[in-house]
């Protein structure tokens, strides 16, 4: 599920006003640059020169990707036993002209499931339907406590999202408003601050617009920011928690056969590649092209797999993606996304297993909510149904620049002493999106993909290394802040750094490569 990280508008407006943008900022090094980036220049200019490396492919598990932007065009994956355009399964993996990865929110007419329910919602639906005509109160206390836990999920978030539309829609209204006023006294419809503070005017209608506009754009509002907002929550109310909605007949599978194989499509790109593309140019943006942005790792090429709509993956697309990227050569899955609830978890975790099996390293978001997930519910995570938790599971949070001590971890982010791994830069990351353009964006799902292109990086120069020793090294190397207290996320409470994740690090590069060269070949 894709998120916008503070509810309120204008609060979110301050926040970016506030943001100092470094592009590239997520490579940089603390001591010799004063942001806290993973070194990956460092790295480059002073361990990895005159080095050979070799190609590792990184699966990307979300929106989609586009393939042809320019700085992504020449990492894409090419399946090198598929004939493009031929209909046919050449290579007899079940998947028909599978190039560059696979759309499993595709249909075979060609289209695509764009928006989707949230699980909870989902759920929610199932539930009504089976218990129908039941007294939920006699239920046996397991069922009826899952029963009650998605209930008052799903009419808080109903009710959330309900309100908020109608707030930042009263807020369009008068950034509208006020916009006109001023327009018509400048007659011009497009002006800077600086004219909007040189108004002089009696005229106390447009005193109080000059006033509140000056500030609202000062403090970074725009129609673009609140446009955004307008159709995040209408698209809540219209399809994540609309219980009448399902547009899984457009994908056209056998939903309750969890292990299906072939339904979809080869258009990996999909109607919003935004997130996705993003996520790709922060592993592997093309950094020998002089275009763009430099991606972490150099010698990689990108799997699409695209799993994760507008609304909430489900579990069976997750699985199917994970076992997808594994048989066809991935040795690193970048999992961008996660929800509340996993009604198939076990499928899941059978995946998870099987890239375990393999020897393949997966990266997740921890998520973007301010919330303990040693306490709170967010999947896919490695507290697995049977047995012990993977070895080949990292679970990252997301840091900032900290160009101030107390502020260097996101306010967003999800934090676990259990439960999250380690930390890396997640706020305002420079990165690709579609239409050969580039973005800020914020979020775990932006410090995810940095772990993922550094466990590439260090698996490309060192191929021998086991999954889980590509997972030690990076957290065994990690930058220690186990007693720096900072600001705890969602608040101003203060609290250890060591206490939000089970390493009290942020990953660094350099250092994971160092440490990689005294792992002996075997």
């Amino acid at each position: 599920m894709k998120k916008i990280l503070v509810l309120g508008a204008f609060a979110l407006a301050t926040s970016y006003a506030q943001a100092q943008k470094t592009i590239n900022w997520q490579n940089l090094d603390y001591k010799a640059d004063g942001v806290r980036g993973i070194s990956t220049e460092k790295a480059y200019n002073e361990l990895l020169k005159g080095k050979k490396s070799t190609t590792i492919i990184v699966g990307v598990i979300d929106s989609g990707i586009e393939v042809d932007h320019e700085d992504l065009k020449d990492m894409m994956w090419v399946n090198p036993k598929e004939v493009a355009g031929d209909g046919k399964d050449n290579d007899g993996n079940g998947y028909i002209d599978d190039i560059h990865g696979w759309d499993f929110l595709g249909g075979k007419d060609g289209k695509d499931v764009a928006q989707d329910t949230y699980e909870v919602t989902r759920e929610y639906v199932r539930l009504k339907k089976l218990y129908e005509g039941k007294d939920t109160e006699k239920l046996p206390a397991k069922d009826k406590a899952y029963f009650d836990k998605v209930k008052t999920q799903f009419e808080e978030k109903a009710g959330e999202a309900k309100g908020t539309l109608m707030q930042v829609s009263m807020m369009k209204k008068r950034f509208e408003s006020l916009n006109e006023i001023i327009a018509k006294h400048l007659k011009k419809d497009k002006f800077t601050i600086e004219e909007i503070d040189a108004i002089k005017t009696d005229d106390q209608e447009l005193k109080d617009a000059k006033v509140t506009l000056s500030k609202m754009l000062k403090q970074g509002v725009s129609a673009e920011m609140i446009k955004e907002y307008v159709d995040h929550y209408g698209n809540q109310a219209k399809f994540g928690l609309n219980e009448e909605f399902n547009p899984r007949n457009i994908v056209g599978d056998n939903y309750s056969n969890l292990k299906e194989k072939g339904y979809g499509n080869n258009e990996v790109e999909g109607p919003d590649a935004q997130h996705g593309s993003h996520v790709a140019g922060i592993i592997g943006a093309n950094r020998k092209n002089n275009l763009g942005v430099q991606g972490v790792a150099e010698n990689i090429k990108i799997m699409s797999l695209r799993a994760v709509p507008d609304g909430d993956e489900r579990d069976k697309d997750i699985a199917n993606a994970i076992i997808y990227a594994v048989d066809n050569g991935a040795k690193v899955i970048n999992m961008s996304f996660g929800k509340s609830f996993s009604p198939n978890k076990a499928r899941v975790d059978e995946a998870v297993r099987y890239a375990e099996k393999k020897g393949v390293l997966l990266i997740h978001a921890a998520g973007n909510d301010n919330e303990d997930i040693d306490v709170a519910d967010n999947f896919p995570n490695t507290k697995m149904l049977k047995g012990k938790s993977p070895k080949n599971w990292i679970e990252v949070g997301a840091s900032d620049q900290g160009k101030t001590n107390q502020k260097f971890v996101a306010d967003f982010s999800n934090y676990g002493q259990k439960q999250v791994d380690i930390f890396a830069p997640g706020v305002d990351i420079y990165s690709t999106i579609p239409d050969q353009k580039y973005e800020y964006l914020s979020g775990t799902s932006m410090a995810a993909p940095v772990v993922a292109g550094a466990a590439a990086l260090v698996l490309s120069y060192y191929p021998h290394l086991k999954a889980a020793q590509v997972k030690e090294i990076l957290l065994k190397s990690s930058i220690k802040y186990n007693t720096e207290v900072v600001n705890k996320p969602g608040g101003e409470d203060s609290i250890e750094f060591g206490k939000l994740s089970n390493t009290g690090g942020i990953i660094n590069v350099y250092e994971a490569l160092k440490l990689a060269e005294t792992y002996p070949k075997k």
